[in-house]
C-alpha cells in the first residue's frame, strides 16, 4: 500500500511537466464566473474531471495488473515495470522509437470534442474538460500507468493514479487561476528533478517485486500475495485482530 502513495509524489514533481505539456489548455480554461471563488471552483472541477478519470483509468490497469498477479507473476511484473520507469530515463530514444500514430483518430475526437466545449462557459463542461485532457497522449501519464499495473490491484491502481492527479493540481490549478506562476528558467531547473523521482519509483517496483522482507519497501513473497488478495477492510480488520491478540496475550 504504501508504494501506492509514490503516485502523489510522482504527480506533484511531475507536474512541472504538465505546466508545458497541458499549460496551454490550462490557460485558456473557459473558468465560469468573475469573483475569485468561482474561477476557483471552475480551476478544481477541471482538475477533479482529470483526477476523476486517472481514477477509472488506474481501476483498469489495476485490473490488467491483477490478472498478472492471479497467474503468480506479479513479482516480475513489479520488477519488469520497474525497470521499464529507469530505462525511460536513461534510455529515453528506446520510446521515442514507438509509433502513435494509429491512435491519431482517437486523439482527432478528443480535442474536437474538447473545443466544443471550451464554448459552454459551465461547470459540467470544465469537468468533462478535465476528463477528456486526461486521455490526451502524455509521456508522465503512461510511467504512472506502469505504476498502477505493477500495484497488482483494482483498488491500489484506481489510487494510485487519483493520487497522481490529486499531485498534479496544485500546479495546474495554479496555473488556470494565474498564468504561469513560475518563469520558464525556474521551471526549467524544477523539471530536472523529474527524471530522479521516476528512477526512485521505478526502484521501489523492483524491490517490491524482489520480496526482501523489508518493512514498507520490499515485504515478503506471503505478505504481499495476503495484502494484494485483501481488501483494505479485511486488512484493517486483521490487524486490529492481531492487535487484539497482542494486547491479550499480555
Amino acid at each position: 500500500m504504501e508504494v501506492v502513495f509514490a503516485g502523489f509524489l510522482f504527480g506533484l514533481i511531475g507536474s512541472l511537466h504538465c505546466a508545458g505539456m497541458c499549460g496551454p489548455i490550462a490557460l485558456n480554461l473557459p473558468l465560469r464566473g468573475n469573483t475569485f471563488a468561482e474561477r476557483f471552483l471552475s480551476g478544481v472541477l477541471y482538475n477533479l474531471g482529470r483526477t476523476f478519470m486517472y481514477g477509472i483509468m488506474g481501476a483498469i490497469f489495476g485490473y490488467i495488473g491483477q490478472g498478472f498477479q492471479m497467474l503468480g507473476i506479479q513479482q516480475w511484473v513489479s520488477i519488469i515495470m520497474g525497470c521499464l520507469l529507469i530505462i525511460s530515463v536513461l534510455m529515453p530514444f528506446v520510446f521515442k522509437k514507438i509509433q502513435f500514430k494509429k491512435f491519431d483518430f482517437f486523439t482527432g475526437f478528443v480535442r474536437k470534442n474538447i473545443q466544443k466545449l471550451f464554448s459552454i462557459r459551465s461547470y459540467k463542461g470544465l469537468f468533462l474538460i478535465g476528463m477528456l485532457n486526461s486521455l490526451l497522449p502524455c509521456g508522465l501519464v503512461y510511467m504512472a500507468i506502469i505504476g498502477a499495473i505493477a500495484t497488482g490491484n483494482i483498488l491500489y491502481g484506481s489510487l494510485y493514479l487519483i493520487l497522481f492527479g490529486l499531485g498534479t493540481l496544485p500546479m495546474m490549478l495554479t496555473i488556470s487561476l494565474i498564468g504561469n506562476a513560475l518563469t520558464l528558467n525556474v521551471r526549467n531547473i524544477l523539471i530536472k528533478f523529474i527524471p530522479y523521482v521516476v528512477v526512485l519509483i521505478g526502484v521501489l517496483f523492483i524491490l517490491r517485486g524482489l520480496c526482501l522482507g523489508i518493512p514498507y519497501i520490499s515485504p515478503s513473497k506471503e505478505k504481499l500475495e495476503t495484502t494484494l488478495q485483501m481488501r483494505p477492510s479485511d486488512a484493517h480488520q486483521a490487524e486490529i485482530e492481531k492487535n487484539g491478540d497482542c494486547c491479550h496475550s499480555k
